[in-house]
């Protein structure tokens, strides 16, 4: 049980609506492009207080979006109990990203400053808005003060550099924007 407490998992979807009788489930992908979430035959989720396995064993498009279906999960009752669960997996089964390139769960909680030595606090979490990923930071002990600033992230104009083992991120950004 600790090994699960030590473990960082990664949000990779949700499971949405039952679709047909035979216990189909819309799929709402995290990853990019949506369709890599396929890649991971075996997802856990955590039902009952407890993680489990689950494995997509038939998958189709429809539309826009992706259709599932997971072994021991046959008619709609059982398939009714998988909504609105998280799809996860361990970090340690993301593929390897090249120099200087990052998955936003690496990113969460570093500290971000920028060049004039002034802390803003610690990245709480990223969004997307479609023109650019924002971080959104919250405040910590060491910050500035106590503003969440949402700060976007475009490398080498607004993001200057990133430690990740010093887990600091360098921003060109000031105490005031967006005030």
């Amino acid at each position: 049980m600790s090994a699960d407490i030590e473990r960082k998992r990664v949000v990779l979807g949700q499971v949405g609506k039952v679709h047909g009788v035979k216990g189909w489930l819309r799929l709402n992908s995290f990853t990019t492009p949506p369709e890599n979430i396929l890649d991971y035959s075996q997802l856990l989720v955590e039902l009952d207080d407890e993680w489990q396995v689950l494995e997509i064993d038939q998958h189709r498009q429809q539309g826009n979006g992706l259709l599932v279906h997971f072994i021991g999960f046959d008619d709609p009752e059982a398939a009714r109990n998988l909504t609105g669960l998280e799809l996860v997996v361990d970090a340690e089964q993301l593929p390897s990203l090249e120099e200087g390139n990052f998955y936003w769960h690496e990113l969460e909680g570093m500290e971000v400053g920028n060049e004039a030595g002034e802390i803003f606090g610690v990245i709480d979490r990223l969004m997307e808005t479609g023109a650019n990923d924002v971080l959104v930071v919250a405040p910590s002990a060491n910050s500035i003060d106590d503003r969440e600033r949402l700060i976007p992230y475009i490398k080498d104009s607004v993001i200057k550099s990133i430690d990740s083992g010093e887990r600091r991120i360098l921003v060109n950004w000031e105490a005031d924007y967006l005030e």
